[in-house]
């Protein structure tokens, strides 16, 4: 046998992607603590947390109007499966945090979504989970958009807008008109 054919089997590992956005990072420098374009190992039983004290927060923004922790990621294994998820917990009790449409209080935690982002402030975090194997530890990666992800990714943080009908007339249209809308057959037009 060679050595390629003895070799240990090679696990994939969970990987984290972030992508973080604040109108105001070119001028406020609040991620150059972070580690963009590199991934990071962090261990299974580590609490990966985000805030401005870097004493406890393992990733950290600097910026006044973040708490001293933000919020925290746990990786955990889904129970009686294979599958691992991250739980997010909002660690602030001052700033409500966001994840897609579902507003997160002070020590509420949710899991999250397999792509999702996070608010609070004006941060936008972009979150994609891409799975893996390996059990003993995780890699986030780090990314910095230079455009809002809310109108980029058309993921709405905020309470969605009033759906556009297909014919693209929206109904204030006809209200502004003093008209009520009215249904056509198609085969009328």
């Amino acid at each position: 046998m060679t050595s390629f054919e003895e070799a240990e089997t090679e696990e994939t590992v969970t990987c984290l992607h972030l992508t973080f956005y604040h109108p105001g990072q070119e001028e406020k420098m609040m991620f150059h603590c972070l580690n963009f374009c590199k991934r990071e190992q962090v261990r299974a039983d580590d609490v990966a947390k985000f805030g401005r004290d870097s004493s406890v927060c393992r990733y950290k923004l600097m910026d006044t109007r973040v708490s001293r922790i933000q919020f925290s990621l746990q990786f955990y294994r889904k129970l009686h499966t294979s599958e691992y998820g991250f739980e997010i917990k909002n660690l602030s009790k001052k700033t409500k945090l966001t994840v897609n449409q579902t507003e997160l209080g002070y020590l509420n935690k949710i899991d999250l979504p397999w792509k999702c982002i996070i608010c609070f402030g004006d941060y936008q975090i972009l979150a994609e989970i891409q799975e893996g194997e390996a059990v003993d530890y995780f890699e986030t990666h780090l990314h910095l958009a230079e455009a809002p992800l809310l109108q980029e990714r058309c993921l709405p943080c905020l309470p969605s807008l009033q759906p556009i009908p297909e014919n693209g007339i929206s109904p204030s249209f006809f209200l502004s008109q003093g008209k009520s809308p009215t249904e056509i057959d198609e085969n009328e037009l």
